[in-house]
């Protein structure tokens, strides 16, 4: 039976918890070792000694296989955002060959490039990005939205609100 998620992840918070008392305690003078503070809070000693020295902890460490930085990352959310105000919200297509031509700036040869599927986990990363469908326009529709009849239309309420003071 596989563990249950949650169970692990309360068990990783606790840990940490003891983690950071572990490493007050070592500062403070309250333990005289860090092998002492480790079997005081029942925590490995070899994790415990390399917090001590400074390695980051595994949930605030980068994962090692993101082809972006996060400042890359962030100037691409800014970039779908842009356009998506512009009335053209990129495609993935588009989003996957503009992280390529962040990637090609790095001025790597030959420049890397992310694969067929990045665009999408890269969305599910980000939730203030959602995926809306776009509808083809069509064309019954192009030919009703004649400039002429607009204006007349445009025309039409401006005289109401004049008439009516609005």
């Amino acid at each position: 039976m596989p563990p249950i998620r949650s169970e692990s992840r309360q068990k990783l918070a606790n840990q940490e918890g003891k983690i950071l008392l572990a490493l007050d305690d070592i500062k403070n003078g309250r333990v005289k070792s860090i092998r002492a503070a480790a079997k005081l809070y029942e925590i490995p000693h070899t994790t415990l000694a390399g917090r001590a020295k400074g390695v980051q902890a595994r949930v605030e460490t980068p994962p090692n296989k993101r082809k972006l930085t996060q400042l890359e990352e962030d100037s691409l959310i800014e970039w779908i955002f842009s356009m998506d105000k512009r009335g053209a919200a990129p495609r993935k297509t588009a989003v996957r060959e503009m992280a390529d031509i962040l990637l090609a700036a790095r001025g790597s040869h030959p420049p890397p490039t992310v694969g067929q599927n990045w665009s999408s986990n890269f969305i599910n990363r980000h939730p203030e990005l959602r995926m809306r469908i776009s509808i083809r326009y069509d064309y019954q529709r192009a030919l009703n939205e004649d400039p002429k009849l607009l204006r007349e239309w445009f025309s039409i309420v401006q005289r109401t609100i004049n008439e009516n003071g609005i």
